[in-house]
């Protein structure tokens, strides 16, 4: 395992983050997620292979996520500061009316609660997991700096926006004297390019660690040359298509299958590393169901991919509208 800076905080991260959204009370429409007992081999895998970085939030199966989090990374490493634990904030775990958003109401409400579901005092990010145009920039930015000042998160970070709605955010936190975000966590893989437009720019310009969510395109990449129905499909199958299938996938899933058989690795091996060598990248989220997942995500670290087979990799694709 590689360890990095988050974008240009003194902050060490591993190259490869595992989600634990994957993780937590299996139910209808979510009957891929995997309760703790099915978990722990593969969160364990995770550590043996170096690493030390987890990104939950607090809505993934209820809270459930966070809970599993909580207790599988305090059984498997002895001191708090071994690891970094990243939590998310915005969508509704309850059905109040302030349960939900990025008011100081909710926001001073959901760390709290999400800190006691993960047995921790403090999170490393604390991330928002989606804009909201209901609350005033500068209620959420104030916010998340008193969370930080009162030591219940180290870093904050940001999801899924318009790269015009995050500057804005960093501009308001700079004329105030507030914490700035230092990480964006957004929809970035080789079925989804369209943050190479201005996200990924704005970042690379500001100093921002990208964390890309979706980096095998939800198994799309992972399965290239193969069938690609998975349960997960069946509770999703929606959302999927409204992210992919688009004109081009189908020949760069094409080209990530002849690649991978051409080096001797697996798909999601070859499409993870392609990630690792964009610019300005930090650490994929990746998920992990099954026994494969792990070694394929750690094999990508050291996997080195030439300028032609980059470029290779990156020609079939076809420009589309923006989903977040």
């Amino acid at each position: 395992m590689d360890y990095v800076r988050l974008g240009t905080t003194g902050l060490k991260v591993s190259r490869i983050c595992l989600g634990m959204m994957s993780y937590g009370e299996p139910r209808e429409g979510s009957e891929w997620m995997l309760p703790e007992d099915q978990a722990e081999p593969l969160v364990r895998q995770a550590v043996e292979g170096g690493v030390t970085f987890f990104d939950t939030a607090d809505m993934y199966s209820a809270g459930a996520s966070e809970v599993v989090t909580g207790n599988l990374l305090r059984k498997f490493f002895e001191r708090r500061d071994d690891y970094v634990l990243a939590t998310k904030v915005f969508f509704p775990v309850r059905q109040g009316q302030n349960d939900r958003g990025l008011s100081r109401k909710h926001i001073m409400a959901a760390v709290d609660d999400s800190l006691t579901r993960l047995g921790t005092d403090f999170v490393d990010l604390y991330q928002i997991h989606r804009w909201d145009d209901e609350t005033p920039i500068e209620e959420t930015m104030e916010a998340l700096h008193d969370v930080v000042k009162a030591g219940k998160a180290r870093y904050i970070g940001a999801s899924s926006m318009h790269a015009w709605q995050f500057a804005k955010a960093q501009h308001v936190a700079d004329k105030h004297g507030w914490t700035r975000f230092v990480a964006m966590q957004n929809h970035y893989n080789l079925l989804y390019r369209e943050e190479e437009r201005e996200m990924i720019p704005l970042c690379l310009d500001q100093g921002v660690g990208l964390i890309p969510w979706s980096p095998l395109a939800r198994g799309l990449l992972a399965r290239a040359g193969q069938d690609q129905h998975t349960t997960r499909q069946d509770g999703d199958g929606n959302r999927q298509r409204l992210l992919y299938g688009g004109p081009g996938d189908a020949d760069v899933l094409a080209k990530v299958a002849e690649l991978a058989g051409e080096k001797g690795v697996a798909p999601a091996t070859l499409a993870l590393a392609w990630l690792l060598h964009q610019p300005g990248m930090v650490a994929p989220i990746i998920g992990a169901t099954k026994d494969g997942h792990i070694p394929d995500a750690l094999a990508a670290v050291q996997l080195e991919l030439s300028e032609e087979e980059l470029a290779a990799l990156q020609a079939p694709y076809q420009p589309r509208s923006a989903q977040f």
